[in-house]
């Protein structure tokens, strides 16, 4: 049985993942790290610490879906007591995400801004539409709930990222994330990702191309979080048997 640590545990998506690794027969929860109460009962025989490094040492397996300083914190804690990690967490500055390969040297790390096969699937069907519709505009729109923290969500900015792939471009040179005032026609290459937030919406992304005359559009929709869980859950039971490196979702799901 895999013993799986959770950190951000407290959080909607750390409910969501132990919810789900209580019908799992090949894994479970065994540690849960805390630094605030639970709004839920957490499992019985789940170790609770508010130290990073016991989760480590404790767990075959690390989730992390909490915030980009706990993130830092796990990879720094890691570093010391190597253990596969599942990061899920968005936003992470570059500072992070270079501690992030580093730290993937010494222990197998798969990180994602979204889990779920449907988006794994889309940012390969958006890099394809982007090579072959060449002459047509991209547009990108994320909607969330009200409560999501960081904007554009990392899912729309890796969407974005395989849009220019597509075209050859970096996506650093192109993006707009924002409009307002006489700022003249679009340009050719521009790739536009906004953020709409409102309401419970779990997750909605469109990646518009637009051309004289015709559109279309991508769409996915998560409905419920467990979409997100269960692939983090199939993540952890995949990383766990790779060897040391940085891995992508693609990976875990045979898509490259």
């Amino acid at each position: 049985m895999l013993k799986i640590g959770i950190h951000g545990s407290t959080g909607r998506m750390g409910r969501m993942v132990i919810e789900n690794l209580e019908t799992d027969t090949d894994a479970k929860t065994a540690v849960l790290h805390a630094i605030e109460d639970f709004s839920f009962t957490p499992p019985d025989d789940a170790q609770i610490t508010d130290s990073v490094e016991t989760l480590c040492a404790s767990s075959d397996v690390v989730i992390d879906f909490s915030i980009p300083k706990g993130t830092e914190s796990l990879l720094e804690a890691a570093m010391k007591n190597p253990r596969p990690l599942v990061i899920g967490t968005t936003g992470l500055s570059e500072h992070q995400f270079n501690l992030l390969k580093e730290a993937a040297a010494k222990m197998p790390i798969l990180y994602a801004t979204n889990m779920s096969l449907g988006v794994a699937v889309l940012n390969k069907l958006v890099e394809l539409a982007s090579k072959s519709l060449s002459e047509f505009d991209i547009e990108i729109v994320e909607q969330h709930h009200r409560y999501k923290k960081d904007a554009p969500s990392g899912t729309a900015m890796t969407l974005g990222e395989h849009a220019a792939r597509g075209r050859g471009l970096d996506l650093n040179d192109v993006r707009i994330s924002g409009r307002n005032g006489m700022i003249g026609a679009r340009t050719e290459d521009e790739i536009a990702i906004m953020a709409l937030r409102g309401g419970d919406i779990v997750g909605r992304h469109t990646v518009g191309f637009y051309n004289d005359g015709e559109f279309i559009e991508l769409n996915h929709t998560a409905t419920n979080r467990a979409t997100f869980a269960k692939g983090a859950i199939r993540a952890a039971k995949w990383i766990a048997t790779q060897e040391n490196g940085l891995y992508h979702i693609n990976d875990c799901l045979g898509l490259n």
